[in-house]
């Protein structure tokens, strides 16, 4: 789409052990080459891809670097725009360009407002994508003009100091069940109430909630925790039908374990989760209500 629009051919680079290996991957109508950056890391470093964006960026200079919405991403992504100098704006769930460049869009005041953001006299803009935002691209590479698709060139090799070592393999994530819409009928909330209030009383769980059920008048806003409320710490976190905003996630990062259930496969909540279900959160509810009840 921005390549239609005015942007610019498509690069795509790939970092890592296996970026070669990964490339066929990527390799689509619409893409006009793939940029190969080795690493001598296994597993994702944030200082090794910090290293990388910013190479490429120094070398290729290009107009608009888009990467995803994740806890990977965050890590380093902020820190390449403060060193390199330029344009940024994260959880972004809309792009496009224009006469004055890329338009980027995103929501804000809790999820309320649509905000729209250009980036003057910057001839760089890193954006991070909101997942399950955009359309994936068709086989025909979604109208993106012919090109060399598939020409690879090597780019900067990311280096960097080793550091401690993460904890071995990546947070395993348990995603299963069967797909559900998500349903907000006040009657829904009422029937999950019950089971809830069960799972409370036997292990001495204490429920807090996110702020669409404050603002809906179904919690107190003594409840509420986010950035706008109460910062907990719990061992365990049970996040049902949360569906991940940062303002909620920054009053809950301090959570041991975090579980998230949510009908939506795509809910930011599995970004930060230890253990995740793709389910219908009332069942679960009854569920807990069977077992402690």
């Amino acid at each position: 789409m921005l390549t239609e629009q005015g942007a610019g051919p498509l690069s795509v680079a790939l970092v890592g052990t296996d970026a070669e290996a990964s490339a066929d991957a990527v390799d689509a109508p619409g893409v006009h080459e793939i940029v190969i950056v080795p690493s001598p890391y296994a597993h994702f470093e944030a200082h090794v891809a910090q290293a990388a964006l910013e190479g490429l960026i120094r070398v290729r200079r290009p107009a608009i670097v888009l990467a995803g919405h994740t806890s990977d991403s965050l890590g380093f992504a902020a820190a390449v725009a403060a060193r390199a100098g330029v344009g940024f704006a994260s959880d972004v769930s809309g792009v496009s360009w224009g006469e004055s460049g890329v338009i980027a869009r995103r929501r804000c005041h809790g999820e309320r407002l649509l905000a729209e953001l250009d980036f003057p006299c910057r001839q760089t803009v890193l954006l991070l994508l909101r997942a399950g935002a955009f359309e994936p691209v068709g086989e025909d590479g979604g109208g993106a003009p012919p090109g060399p698709a598939g020409r690879r060139s090597r780019g900067p090799r990311a280096h960097g100091a080793p550091r401690a070592a993460r904890a071995a393999g990546r947070r395993r994530r348990h995603r299963e069940g069967r797909r559900a819409a998500f349903d907000r009928p006040r009657r829904r909330v009422r029937r999950a109430d019950p089971p809830l209030r069960s799972a409370r009383r036997a292990d001495g769980a204490t429920m807090s909630v996110s702020g669409p059920l404050v603002e809906a008048g179904w919690a107190s806003r003594a409840r509420k925790v986010g950035q706008s409320g109460r910062t907990v710490a719990p061992r365990v976190y049970l996040a049902l039908g949360i569906s991940g905003a940062a303002q909620h996630l920054a009053g809950v990062s301090k959570a041991q374990t975090i579980i998230a259930v949510n009908s939506d496969p795509n809910a930011r909540i599995f970004d930060v989760a230890h253990y995740g279900a793709v389910a219908d959160l009332f069942e679960v509810a009854a569920e807990l209500e069977r077992q402690f009840g």
